[in-house]
């Protein structure tokens, strides 16, 4: 199984989204720009965000097994991809590559 390197590349909040549906909460996100993490066989790294490790958990586990070119030529370099966590208020944007292909 292969290493994948995830990377923090993009956060996004969403201000008007939270004053009208949700309710307050002290740390919602706590992943910071250019924060690192390594996968070692497909398994979610310590410290990496639960809810977010859901959301990219198939694409790392795929990566892992040397699989890659999803959606027939989605990312310019095929064994890699861009998926975002799944909160709807502060997505943050992650970067997932293959680190020993």
């Amino acid at each position: 199984m292969k290493k994948v390197k995830i990377t923090a590349v993009r956060r996004t909040e969403y201000p008007d989204l939270m004053a009208r549906y949700e309710n307050p909460i002290e740390h919602a996100c706590e992943t910071c720009l250019g924060q690192t993490w390594i996968s070692v066989g497909g398994r979610k790294p310590e410290g990496l965000c639960s809810a977010a490790w859901t959301s990219m958990r198939p694409f790392v586990r795929a990566l892992a097994r040397g699989e890659g070119n999803f959606y027939d030529g989605w990312m310019k370099d095929p064994f890699s991809a861009m998926i975002s966590c799944n909160d709807g208020f502060r997505p943050v944007s992650f970067y997932l590559e293959t680190l020993d292909q």
